[in-house]
């Protein structure tokens, strides 16, 4: 069996083409040398140094095994420094869930941020819904995710990473698009309304039903997804309320009008910071022990940031 002390030894006389000096180089006498090598060429089977009185010459054999002699050290002298870093957070591998929408709000920054700052830390992305991050964490096939509340504080930690007003999707022509001014709740009295699955999409679904509270509008699907709800109204089934950060998506057909704030409109009392109730949290398992994750947790910003 091969040691790294007789790749040490085969690699220094091989440089050296002396076994003095190669000695001297590992601070060790000739002879446990001598015996380094003599072990090493029994282990690979062939003869890699041709040695007399006078000189030590390469075989074939011995130059070909110096190349892959070589990397085998620089791969033990970096794999310990490479280790230490993992154990830091500074290199690694974190898989991080996101959804449509949290992706065009803040996941390009953020992933232009860790290739500056953390450049050996791989980033695994899947796109989930809510639910499916908290599965996903649950599972331990993520590590973390942006996501939108509520969560189980039993067993997910979570922040808020950022925030952004709710406004209103309306088809190109639409009336309320033409009003010139911020929607009321009593604007959506009687008109069909996209809404969201109260149990896939909770969140927007109880922001919606927040809002249109005093209103009696007609709920004429329940979607899983922002898109889906924007491309519904593009194609004129009724009218919808996104985040803001749903412009993004360049939907053809649709415009995007602000919603009432101030004097006691409900969405002033969503998070308690007026005019933007819509929150998208970092989520993870309080109990993770990749450490690549806490770095990466480090460098998500806090609302405003």
């Amino acid at each position: 069996m091969l040691t790294l002390d007789q790749i040490r030894a085969f690699v220094a006389v091989a440089e050296e083409l002396h076994f003095g000096r190669a000695a001297d180089r590992l601070r060790m006498t000739q002879p446990p040398l001598s015996r380094h090598i003599q072990k090493l060429e029994r282990a690979v089977g062939v003869t890699l140094l041709e040695r007399d009185n006078r000189r030590v010459v390469l075989t074939d054999a011995g130059r070909a095994f110096l190349e892959d002699a070589r990397r085998m050290l620089s791969l033990v002298d970096t794999a310990g420094d490479r280790a230490r870093r993992i154990a830091k957070g500074a290199a690694g591998t974190v898989r991080l869930g996101f959804t449509a929408v949290s992706a065009i709000s803040m996941l390009g920054a953020l992933l232009r941020r860790l290739s500056e700052q953390l450049p050996e830390i791989d980033v695994i992305l899947h796109e989930r819904v809510t639910a499916g991050q908290v599965d996903g964490i649950l599972r331990g096939e993520l590590d973390m995710g942006l996501a939108r509340p509520p969560f189980d504080i039993a067993t997910l930690d979570s922040r808020v990473v950022f925030r952004e007003p709710l406004c209103a999707v309306v088809p190109i022509g639409h009336p309320l698009a033409g009003l010139g001014r911020p929607l009321a709740p009593d604007d959506f009295d009687g008109l069909p309304v996209i809404s969201y699955n109260p149990v896939q999409s909770r969140y927007f679904h109880e922001l919606t039903v927040r809002f249109l509270t005093n209103a009696h509008p007609r709920i004429e699907q329940q979607v899983h997804q922002i898109l889906t709800a924007a491309l519904l109204v593009a194609a004129g089934r009724g009218v919808a309320l996104a985040p803001a950060s749903a412009r993004s998506l360049g939907i053809e057909g649709v415009a995007f009008c602000d919603l009432v704030r101030g004097g006691g409109d409900p969405l002033d009392h969503a998070d308690g910071v007026s005019g933007k109730p819509v929150e998208l949290h970092v989520i993870w398992n309080h109990d993770s022990t990749n450490p690549a994750m806490w770095r990466v947790l480090e460098l998500l910003p806090a609302p405003g940031a």
